[in-house]
């Protein structure tokens, strides 16, 4: 026999670790975890005695005759024997142990869904959005009326509730935005406003439909009078066409890779833009409205854009999205002009150097251990859509799934694991909200977290001759997915009604960080697979639906919500969280 195991140096997800090699149950605290495996180390203790008895069986007679063909009346000591191997083969064949290769039987039981409460909660949340811009930012009066209202919804539905703030960077639009541009009468000599304006033609572009401010866009007040002049930069990849543009607003095609928004904030940053205009000559075109491309709302790696400016936050560098449409009048005033050259008016009206609060409201159904299994969404919006289906669906479908597992609790008795149902506020500027909240919690997480859950855009549109019906599913953990599918196959067969309209697929990921097989960090499921500390990777599953070309943009509302399609998600994984919830897997 080896030398005694010191335990109580291990780590909890070390021993949780050691269990599951031992085929044992891995939920519970520490010092349940070493009570279960002292008590499996004494067991084997025994049977190692055993064998070494079974080893020495003393002498044989003197034919060597096996004792089950022995004629003679067989002793207490051969029919205690005969009992055990009994025994040991009624185990096998009745319990079919995992680790002679046999399949474990599980049982799913799927949970109920109730699409008309779903889109109820949504319609709920959108109408909580800016009174003229609709959207829920983050660090918002919106937000903060939004989360307030998911907690007193948990509360009905009686969970244990507890509502997070914390501070982050943030930036924030503090009134509407003018962008105009002035085409001077008399030859370019008349003023563009005023009572000698003769002649003079103002061309206004419409906020949140022909332009929209990007993440972290500082302010501007650049009037007709002040004639900042407009430069092409081309597509953002020549470095000197950004150098002739200092001290002049740049003017960025989209269509090639120049590092997404912190890429062209930087190089604005990096050689004294006063501001910057991106237009979208290709993204969704013809798709959302006519043939135009709508501007699209992008956020921007703060910290990466202050370094590229210094160390600090560019406050005064002006950043907006234009459409495709908006973007010809501009260059054809500006760049193509046949008679006097336009102006620009530039108002921009942000604050992007303060931080300001942000929200994560959860509910909770206490288990008998401190595993834990969270699911979340992220509730705020880009600022100027409803965001019906980024990520007000997710919102709806998290706070569906909690009533309905509130419901199971009532009747089935306290869970084995803690049930915790989170929405997240900053997801939109940078995951935010369930950063802060992985970084507050994170030693309790990295020992506790059994699996968390993200319903981001887990929506299809109801177009599905023409946008594609498929959900995708897909996890880090090979266990977790096979659940999954075992649960989507009962899915398919027991609400076939609904399943059958859409193209369930699936997913593992397990590979590195940044990794084309890795799980990506895009959503409020990276910081609790990556950001748990000392090594340790969590473990995820994530839904996505398809179809939603209008994410990110004014045209993001109700009116193409489908909230049978949340069904899909809210059904699969709430039956998982289920099962986890009353059992040691």
């Amino acid at each position: 026999m080896g030398e005694p195991m010191d335990l109580q140096s291990k780590t909890v997800a070390e021993l949780k670790e050691m269990l599951k090699e031992q085929g044992l149950p891995v939920s519970g605290n520490k010092s349940q975890l070493l009570e279960r495996l002292e008590s499996n180390a004494a067991t084997d203790a025994v049977l190692s005695l055993e064998d070494e008895a079974k080893d020495s069986p003393g002498e044989l007679n003197e034919e060597h005759v096996p004792w089950w063909r022995s004629t003679d009346i067989l002793t207490p000591q051969a029919l205690m024997a005969v009992g055990v191997v009994v025994l040991m083969i009624t185990a096998v064949f009745v319990f079919r142990p995992t680790w002679l290769g046999f399949s474990p039987n599980y049982e799913y039981d799927l949970i109920d869904y109730d699409a008309s409460q779903t889109r109820a909660f949504a319609e709920d949340l959108v109408a909580l959005g800016h009174p003229d811009w609709e959207g829920r930012m983050s660090g918002t009066v919106e937000e903060a009326n939004t989360s307030a209202y998911i907690a007193a919804q948990f509360e009905a539905m009686g969970l244990s509730v507890t509502e997070h703030s914390y501070q982050v960077p943030m930036h924030h639009v503090d009134s509407e935005p003018s962008l105009r541009i002035c085409v001077q009468g008399f030859g370019g000599n008349s003023p563009c406003e005023g009572p000698l304006a003769f002649g003079s033609q103002i061309e206004q572009f419409q906020h949140r439909i022909d332009y929209v401010i990007q993440g972290f866009s500082g302010r501007s007040e650049y009037t007709f009078d002040q004639n900042v002049p407009l430069t092409d930069v081309g597509n953002g990849t020549d470095d000197a066409l950004w150098a002739s543009a200092a001290g002049s607003i740049g003017y960025v095609r989209s269509g090639a890779d120049v590092g997404g928004n912190t890429g062209i904030f930087s190089k604005a940053a990096e050689n004294n833009l006063a501001g910057l205009i991106f237009v979208n000559k290709d993204a969704n075109c013809g798709q959302i409205e006519a043939n135009d491309c709508v501007p699209i709302f992008k956020g921007s790696r703060i910290d990466e854009v202050a370094a590229a400016n210094g160390g600090s936050i560019p406050s005064e560098l002006p950043f907006i999205a234009m459409s495709k449409d908006a973007g010809e009048i501009l260059e054809q005033s500006i760049f193509n002009a046949t008679g006097p050259q336009g102006v620009l008016e530039m108002i921009i009206d942000v604050t992007n150097d303060q931080e300001r609060t942000i929200y994560v409201p959860c509910g909770e159904i206490r288990g008998k251990s401190s595993e834990v299994v969270i699911v979340g969404g992220h509730h705020d919006t880009v600022y100027h859509g409803q965001g019906a289906v980024d990520d007000t669906s997710g919102t709806a479908s998290v706070m569906e799934i909690a009533r309905q597992l509130s419901a199971v609790v009532n009747e089935s008795g306290t869970p084995e694991r803690t049930l915790r149902f989170c929405t997240w506020g900053g997801e939109e500027e940078g995951l935010y909200g369930s950063k802060a909240y992985v970084q507050a919690f994170q030693n309790s997480l990295r020992d506790n977290l059994r699996l968390y859950l993200n319903l981001d855009m887990n929506h299809v549109d109801g177009d599905t001759a023409n946008r594609g019906n498929s959900v995708t599913l897909f996890g880090n953990n090979q266990d977790d997915i096979d659940h999954v599918q075992r649960i989507a196959e009962l899915y398919q067969k027991e609400r076939s009604d609904v399943a059958d309209r859409y193209e369930i697929r699936f997913a593992t990921l397990t590979g590195e960080k940044g990794a084309s097989d890795g799980m990506p960090y895009n959503s409020d499921h990276g910081p609790f697979v990556y950001d748990l500390g000392e090594g340790t990777r969590g473990r995820a599953v994530v839904c996505y639906g398809s179809g939603s070309w209008e994410y990110h943009t004014y045209a993001d509302t109700m009116e193409r919500f489908n909230e049978e399609s949340l069904g899909v998600s809210v059904t699969i994984y709430g039956t998982y969280m289920r099962f986890l919830a009353y059992s040691d897997f």
